[in-house]
C-alpha cells in the first residue's frame, strides 16, 4: 500500500556540485525530484557538458520554474524562454543559459536520476 512522503530540499539525499550551479535531489517511493539553482553566467555547454560529456544535453525535462529565467535552445534551433511561474517540458538535445542577474531556480520531476552526473 502506498504511504504519503515528504522531504525536504533543505535536506537533499543528494547534491551534485556543478560550475556555477547546484543540484539538490530528493528520493521518494515514486522516483526523484530534483532542484536545480543556476547562478548568472551558468550554462549548460560550458556548466554541465564537462561533466557529462556530448554536445547537448541529452535529458528530458518536465518541471517548473520557481525563479529567474532560463533561456532554451534546442538542437533543431527551435528556442523557448522560461520565467517564473511557468510549467516546462524540455525534450533532450538542447542547451540552456540563465538569463538576467537573478539565479534561475527550477523543481524536475523526470531528470534527477540522471542530471549533471558523469554518463548522464
Amino acid at each position: 500500500m502506498a504511504r504519503p512522503q515528504r522531504k525536504a530540499f533543505d535536506r537533499p539525499d543528494e547534491t551534485r556540485k556543478i560550475d556555477r550551479g547546484t543540484v539538490d535531489v530528493v528520493e521518494l517511493d515514486t522516483g526523484s525530484v530534483m532542484r536545480t539553482t543556476f547562478q548568472p553566467g551558468w550554462r549548460w555547454s560550458e556548466s554541465v557538458r564537462p561533466v557529462v560529456g556530448g554536445e547537448s544535453c541529452q535529458v528530458d525535462h518536465f518541471g517548473y520554474c520557481v525563479s529567474g529565467r532560463l533561456h532554451v535552445q534546442m538542437n533543431n534551433g527551435e528556442e523557448l524562454d522560461v520565467q517564473p511561474g511557468d510549467a516546462v517540458r524540455i525534450p533532450p538535445g538542447h542547451d540552456a543559459w540563465v538569463v538576467g542577474d537573478e539565479p534561475y531556480v527550477g523543481v524536475d520531476f523526470t531528470g534527477g536520476a540522471r542530471y549533471a552526473k558523469p554518463g548522464g
